[in-house]
């Protein structure tokens, strides 16, 4: 006898209905596995199930005490709970639901259990297994339904069988959750008013409550089952548009993560009930109930998937957050030689600008704090610093890619043909441009900028702006033939992280409306008046991104270097500008023999390294998240790769200067 039918035999003489809850449901797992069995082949398993059902009719004794199995099994665990929650959270909230998530993969399952979503998991745990129940031929479904089958009520007595009425409880426990979600104050008052006004959600209940009748009325009215069948799938139809207008919402007033993740148990929800009623009104049940049991496998996926709840939530908050960053990126991209000058201009004051920044590190170190002191000392000086370059209309060059890249992605949504790619690829010449004017802005003023500052310190005070032993240290950590590329590599993750809390906390702001709260508080215009109330209001909506941005940026680049310490990970950060200007004022320290010194122009080769790196990966993760939230595909994204080469080879100076003319 082959091993697979010598374990079949075995596993069929332990069947046994009076044995222990945790053994029966042993006994069911084990059932699975041996159907599995090396799972790699689902045509193979699939042959499994013939060969299992072959040998329980060769052995007829084995028959009823299936179904005694099968009948015990239905009555102790419950099955309507599968039907109807398997696959969805019972927390509404996305952080509550992802610490369970978290909590469910650490903490080991019991088949001691009358949880059926739970033992669900152990019996049929993976994406394999909804493979080969799809590929069961429908006579061997209905076998399956033959072996399974309870005895029918008796005639007259206008009972309808078990197994409908499971199904129609899991339709009532799924309709009320759906009801329950359009009547909750955070999704009602966020619909259209039109949704509102039509009210799909008060009527709901009721076309349930009809079709629940005709569903287990014995003998069953077709005429009347079809009516109330199709009234509650158009109800059903109804509340899904009605829910789907809150998106609407969200474009005009920010995103919650939290009601994007009601918004898809709502429809998902919606999905269930119209897979159960399939199950109900088909003649023949077992295709649909294949079907509805593959799709509980994978919502039971997606529901243990820590990945799949971040990635199913936060895709419309990356749209929001890319949209958020574009409207602010398109300031930086100049199309013109006016507004490249003007680039050049802005890059220059805000050079200037860092020079001070320079002066006012070297002075914090002169303090001697502890290292998470003096990270935050710098973090706050770097955050003000920032915020006055922002608020004197001055540039920082590398803040701009995490802005920009947004505002390129967007015009990827309307990439139809060739022209289109062309026009593309001459706004990424553009934007090339914008980052090269502004990173020599920066960083040709900056130098000169920190020079005169050291000279002016020593002309004053009889000092230099650091220490010759410090400043040593200063360029032997900047040298190129250090980890100076790695850090800058860091600092471009840093960069990008900052545009992401600039866009999350605009969309927060946007989101509460807090703009109309500082205007029209009662409180608040008590204290500032209401033309100052107005003035603050106004201030803060246009300004909101930046200064969240400037401070996230200036706390992480201070308090990075420490906190990684800490960890014994021994990164820092690498600014382009910043470094620059550290660079002018070692070199200012040491005088004019250290142009003889081969650690100067290391450091100073590693300034272009630096600046390269820290665009490039801040404009990458900006871009790519860009390009997940406007969905561009990969076949557009070939094409795009194939035409910036092309404009590449022939015009490579268009990427650096502006043409004559434009």
């Amino acid at each position: 006898m082959p091993a697979a039918a010598r374990d079949l035999s075995s596993l069929l003489s332990q069947i046994d209905p009076e044995a222990s809850l945790a053994r029966r449901h042993l006994w069911l797992i084990g059932l699975f596995d041996w159907i599995r069995g090396d799972g790699k082949a689902p045509e193979a398993a699939a042959g499994r199930v013939e060969l299992l059902l072959d040998a329980l009719e060769s052995r007829p004794e084995l028959g009823p005490r299936v179904r005694r199995w099968w009948d015990r099994f239905t009555r102790e665990v419950d099955l309507t709970a599968l039907l109807a929650d398997h696959g969805f959270a019972p927390r509404t909230a996305f952080v509550s639901e992802l610490a369970l998530r978290l909590r469910r993969k650490l903490l080991p399952g019991t088949p001691e259990t009358a949880d059926a979503n739970e033992l669900f998991r152990l019996v049929l745990p993976g994406e394999f297994d909804a493979r080969w129940i799809a590929l069961l031929p429908e006579r061997q479904l209905a076998r399956i339904g033959t072996l399974l089958r309870e005895p029918e009520p008796a005639a007259g007595t206008g009972e309808a069988p078990r197994w409908r009425h499971m199904l129609v409880d899991a339709v009532l426990y799924c309709t009320s959750q759906v009801a329950a979600a359009g009547f909750s104050p955070e999704l009602r008052l966020r619909m259209s008013e039109a949704a509102r006004q039509a009210r799909p959600f008060h009527a709901l209940m009721n076309d349930l409550e009809r079709l629940h009748h005709e569903l287990l009325r014995s003998p069953v009215d077709e005429a009347a089952l079809q009516a109330a069948f199709t009234a509650f799938r158009e109800r059903l139809e109804a509340c899904r548009a009605a829910s789907a207008t809150v998106y609407e919402h969200f474009e005009d007033n920010g995103i919650s993560v939290g009601l994007v993740f009601r918004l898809r148990q709502l429809r998902e929800r919606i999905l269930r009930i119209r897979e159960l009623l399939d199950g109900l009104i088909a003649p023949q049940p077992g295709p649909s109930v294949a079907r509805l049991i593959t799709r509980l496998i994978a919502a039971g996926g997606e529901r243990h998937s820590v990945r799949a709840l971040i990635a199913s939530n936060s895709s419309l908050l990356a749209a929001k957050v890319a949209e958020r960053s574009a409207e602010t990126g398109e300031h930086y991209i100049t199309r013109d030689r006016a507004a490249y000058g003007r680039m050049l201009r802005q890059a220059a004051g805000g050079g200037a600008m860092t020079s001070l920044t320079v002066l006012m590190k070297f002075a914090l170190l002169a303090l001697g704090l502890s290292a998470f002191w003096g990270g935050l000392a710098a973090g706050l000086m770097y955050a003000g610093s920032f915020i006055a370059i922002q608020l004197l209309h001055l540039t920082l060059a590398t803040k701009q890619p995490a802005m920009t890249a947004p505002a390129m992605a967007a015009k990827l949504r309307d990439l139809h043909d060739d022209a289109a790619i062309e026009d593309f690829v001459s706004e990424v010449t553009h934007l090339v441009r914008s980052q090269v004017a502004a990173v020599l802005g920066n960083v040709l003023v900056v130098v000169p900028a920190v020079l005169a500052l050291a000279g002016l310190l020593h002309l004053t005070l009889g000092r230099a702006m650091v220490e010759p032993a410090y400043a040593h240290k200063v360029l032997h950590s900047l040298s190129l033939a250090g980890p100076t590329a790695l850090f800058a590599a860091f600092t471009g993750v840093l960069l990008f992280s900052a545009s992401i809390v600039a866009g999350w906390v605009e969309n927060a702001f946007v989101l509460h409306r807090l703009d109309s709260a500082l205007r029209y508080n009662p409180r608040i215009v008590r204290l500032l008046g209401e033309a100052r109330a107005d003035r603050w209001a106004t201030f803060m909506r246009q300004n909101i991104s930046g200064l969240s941005s400037n401070t996230a940026l200036g706390l992480m680049l201070g308090l990075a270097p420490p906190v990684a310490a800490f960890f014994g990970l021994g990164l820092d950060v690498r600014h382009v500008t910043l470094s620059a200007g550290q660079i002018a004022a070692a070199a200012a320290a040491l005088g004019p023999a250290i142009l003889q010194s081969p650690a100067l122009w290391w450091a100073l080769a590693a300034i272009p390294v630096i600046g390269a790196i820290n665009v490039s990966v801040s404009f990458y993760f900006a871009f790519r998240l860009a390009l997940r939230a406007h969905n561009v595909g990969q076949v557009q994204r070939s094409r795009i790769h194939a035409a910036i080469w092309a404009r590449w080879r022939h015009r490579p100076l268009s990427f650096f200067i502006p043409s004559r003319g434009i």
